[in-house]
């Protein structure tokens, strides 16, 4: 029998949701974004004066005690005119904004798994590591019967770009892949 008992409240109050987001300087909808509920539900929390339990309580714990975990994993306003978002599943590892005009490339990673990161340890990369970045999640140019696998894809010649547009950069081997937003 599993006897593991953990140091957390089993509950918080309305008032001290308020005073969190006090803290925090965040309005109930910023608030609702950050745990990942409705605008509703924290209204219906701060309003009641009945105990809140379930995974709020832990949650606001590990906040409180981590403060830079609210700034951490906020994301940033779009810093060039093209935006990658890096998956695994429904995670998002990186958070790669590019000029293609400039030839600028910035990344924000939200993991600390080297493996997971776009760009692994390089937290710096150049134009030419993006565009090698974007070709190793396409299929390769040397593929037989690439032709006919564009053709598929309703694409005229092998752009990696436009091969991510099409397939998400989705890769049989793992559960990668890369939201395109501009």
């Amino acid at each position: 029998m599993d006897n593991k008992r953990y140091a957390f409240a089993t509950e918080v109050t309305g008032k001290e949701i308020k005073m969190f987001r006090a803290k925090f300087s965040l309005t109930q909808a910023r608030f609702a974004h950050l745990i990942n509920v409705s605008v509703k539900t924290v209204e219906r929390w701060e309003s009641s004066d009945k105990p809140i339990t379930g995974p709020i309580v832990p949650l606001l714990r590990i906040m409180l005690e981590h403060p830079q975990l609210e700034v951490e994993f906020q994301i940033p306003e779009k810093q060039y005119p093209l935006r990658l978002w890096y998956m695994h599943d429904n995670q998002i590892c990186s958070v790669i904004d590019v000029d293609t005009r400039m030839r600028r490339v910035q990344v924000m990673n939200y993991t600390k798994d080297n493996i997971s990161k776009a760009f692994g340890v390089n937290e710096k990369p150049t134009y030419e590591e993006y565009e090698a970045f974007l070709e190793s999640r396409c299929f390769p140019r040397t593929r037989d019967k690439m032709k006919l696998e564009l053709e598929r894809l309703g694409i005229p010649y092998y752009d990696p770009y436009m091969i991510i547009e099409k397939t998400q950069g989705r890769m049989a081997e793992d559960n990668y892949w890369i939201r395109i937003e501009r």
